[in-house]
């Protein structure tokens, strides 16, 4: 799947598809991005600069901002991101995908970027495209937690709700390229701190 592709089919989707738990209940949805949200508190300095990448509508931007956290919350969708500041006017967004990125930011870089079912649905080429822009959005020392799922059996998503999982040989390799340097964490998700390329 094309970056491309994805990003117009989550602008198309119907909001209750866009999460399983929006299906159960609005509370649940909205629930498990606070039990997100608090799980990056774990990782992620108080009063961190933070960047939420494909926010979506707020799910975890929200709760995120609500415990000190100065968010700026990017999404490739104009659509999720009306729907974020529908719900809280005062969080700062950015209507960009990866490559636009700089453009808002210029010099400023976060202290820690996430993102969260957004890699997992890009091919090969478009997610290492994705983690080089975050790893430049962010200071040397700062902290990204990726959904970058890595499998025994890798493969290529085949469509926006696909999921691309990588080999730990690949991943390694990237990282190091990229600039960054695995965490240990008890997160469910990939935590890296920014390092120089190649070091």
């Amino acid at each position: 799947m094309t970056a491309e592709a994805v990003i117009e089919a989550w602008d198309q989707a119907d909001p209750d598809a866009i999460h399983p738990l929006r299906r159960v209940s609005e509370d649940a949805y909205w629930g498990s991005g606070k039990a997100q949200a608090d799980m990056l508190a774990t990782v992620i300095l108080d009063g961190a600069k933070v960047m939420d990448f494909g926010c979506g509508d707020g799910r975890v931007a929200i709760p995120l901002a609500g415990l000190g956290y100065e968010v700026t919350a990017v999404d490739s969708s104009k659509r999720m991101l009306d729907r974020l500041t529908e719900r809280v006017p005062d969080v700062t967004t950015v209507h960009a995908a990866a490559d636009g990125i700089a453009a808002h930011l210029g010099r400023r870089r976060m202290d820690a970027v996430y993102a969260l079912a957004v890699l997992i649905h890009h091919s090969y080429a478009d997610c290492l495209n994705i983690v080089g822009k975050l790893r430049a959005a962010t200071k040397l020392g700062g902290i990204l937690v990726l959904d970058w799922p890595v499998s025994e059996t890798p493969g290529e998503a085949d469509s926006w709700i696909g999921v691309t999982t990588w080999s730990k040989e690949q991943q390694a390799e990237a990282c190091a390229r990229i600039g960054l340097e695995p965490v240990d964490s008890d997160l469910p998700w990939g935590v890296y701190r920014a390092v120089k390329a190649g070091g």
